[in-house]
């Protein structure tokens, strides 16, 4: 009878490894991925089952996209391309594309502050909070129970005390070390604190795949910030491992808050089906700078490779330069060859790296792909002053973008991110400012694969086998 039972058992679990190898095949958005999960599946089924379950995943179902689907968004996003119409596009840019990427329309009247390193970016973030009149809007995908994080925690409850509405949104598997003391506190003070998937179940790890990277602070509609700090003391350059902590966020005024604030929404929405649309200020007001700007927005609910496209499409509008700031470094095929292409056009390409690794995996496959970009002249320069964070795109004099896409894959396809694109010389010219003192403290590699540690050599061709995944 035990007999019978488990080889009925075994092939339940045959035909359920060929039934997922069957959905890889259907679902998964790059033919290495299909085999990749295929070959797993029925070499090692009842190991892969398992990991499927949990990382198989590569589109996320009954996401609501406001920005696609209301009429009244839509509406709302007409008038504000008439109140706030584009200077225009006089470098050809393209941007039909980038609107198209976004859902949303390029506005003027923005303007947009480059905040460098913790300190500025803290210092900003706090001193907003302290002064608002309506209510606060929060996203992080790290929140720790740390210094940073306590003072940040004791801000949002003087907040609410003051009888300012405070929403916040994290995720699990970036916040897993947050303790449930920390969000009682905040809740027992009035403060409506959730995960981002907390519809579907406080961790939902069948979701883990699916993670919210974007760190949003929205204050009374007016006045928004975005870019690659999360908090805690390693970015602010507490870590004693990591030391220095290069990272760029932004803050903005101008139409594209409430760009900004509407994807806070769609992430509200799907972690409550709560509808904030009436609840919020959506007459952000024109900035006293007159820069035109978009706020994109990707995810796995997205209809197309977002992520990618926004990369390939930047690449693709450069004439002179595109220079890169990511701390991880695993693209894929289509942003590769763009890359490959641009720098046999003769374009100056350079993507900023830290020289020292927080994700081991990843800083591997990263040295897999070096040797053929820089044969075809793209420049790897690695920061060397502690360990860079930042995910900056500077286009030519004419494009800059701010936000929290890394140039890997799991940024590109299933990570939630955002990033504000200025269309603007001046903001350009900041940005490249700020990305030559960045060169200054780095060092251009020249050492190839065969040059490099055992280790190294050896890791890197087995890291980048995960690519789909990091």
């Amino acid at each position: 009878m035990f007999t019978s039972i488990s080889v009925i058992f075994l092939l339940f679990l045959e035909g359920l490894a060929i039934y997922f190898a069957y959905r890889a095949v259907v679902n998964s958005r790059t033919p290495q991925g299909s085999v990749a999960w295929v070959v797993f599946l029925l070499a090692a089924p009842y190991l892969a089952i398992i990991s499927y379950l949990f990382l198989g995943h590569k589109r996320i179902s009954g996401y609501v996209i406001a920005r696609q689907k209301s009429i009244r968004v839509l509406d709302g996003m007409a008038d504000a391309r008439r109140d706030y119409p584009p200077a225009g596009d006089a470098h050809n840019v393209g941007y039909p594309v980038f609107e198209a990427l976004a859902a949303a329309p390029v506005l003027s009247g923005n303007s947009v502050e480059m905040l460098v390193d913790g300190d500025e970016t803290f210092d900003a973030i706090f001193e907003a909070i302290a002064g608002a009149e309506s209510y606060v809007l929060v996203q992080f995908y790290i929140i720790r129970d740390d210094t940073l994080g306590r003072a940040f925690r004791d801000l949002l409850i003087e907040t609410a005390a003051r009888g300012i509405t405070v929403r916040v949104l994290y995720d699990s598997v970036g916040s897993s070390r947050l303790p449930n003391r920390y969000i009682r506190e905040l809740t027992d003070a009035g403060v409506k604190i959730l995960d981002s998937n907390a519809l579907r179940g406080p961790t939902n790890r069948l979701q883990i795949n699916f993670r919210n990277h974007r760190k949003t602070v929205i204050v009374d509609g007016v006045l928004g910030f975005s870019g690659g700090h999360n908090i805690g003391d390693e970015y602010l350059g507490r870590d004693a491992k990591l030391g220095h902590w290069r990272d760029t966020h932004c803050q903005m005024h101008g139409p594209i808050v409430s760009q900004l604030q509407l994807v806070f929404c769609e992430d509200w929405h799907w972690a409550t089906e709560e509808n904030l649309l009436d609840d919020l200020n959506w007459k952000s007001g024109r900035a006293s700078q007159n820069i035109d700007a978009l706020l994109l927005a990707s995810g796995p609910a997205d209809e197309m490779e977002t992520g990618n496209l926004y990369f390939c499409a930047a690449i693709r509008a450069a004439q002179e330069r595109i220079w890169i700031a990511s701390p991880y470094f695993v693209p894929d095929s289509d942003i590769n060859t763009a890359l490959k292409v641009a720098a046999l056009k003769g374009l100056d390409v350079r993507i900023l790296m830290p020289d020292s690794a927080d994700h081991w995996a990843t800083y591997l496959a990263a040295f897999d792909y070096f040797d053929e970009l820089r044969t075809a002249g793209v420049q790897f320069w690695r920061y060397d002053q502690g360990f860079m964070h930042q995910k900056v795109l500077l286009v030519d004099e004419t494009v800059a973008s701010v936000g929290t896409f890394n140039l890997d894959a799991r940024s590109c396809r299933l990570n939630f991110e955002t990033t504000t694109m200025m269309f603007d010389s001046e903001a350009a010219r900041d940005v490249a400012t700020m990305l030559q003192a960045d060169f200054a403290q780095s060092h251009l590699l020249e050492d190839n694969l065969s040059d490099q540690p055992l280790w190294i050599r050896l890791g890197a061709p087995c890291a980048r086998l995960f690519q789909p995944l990091l």
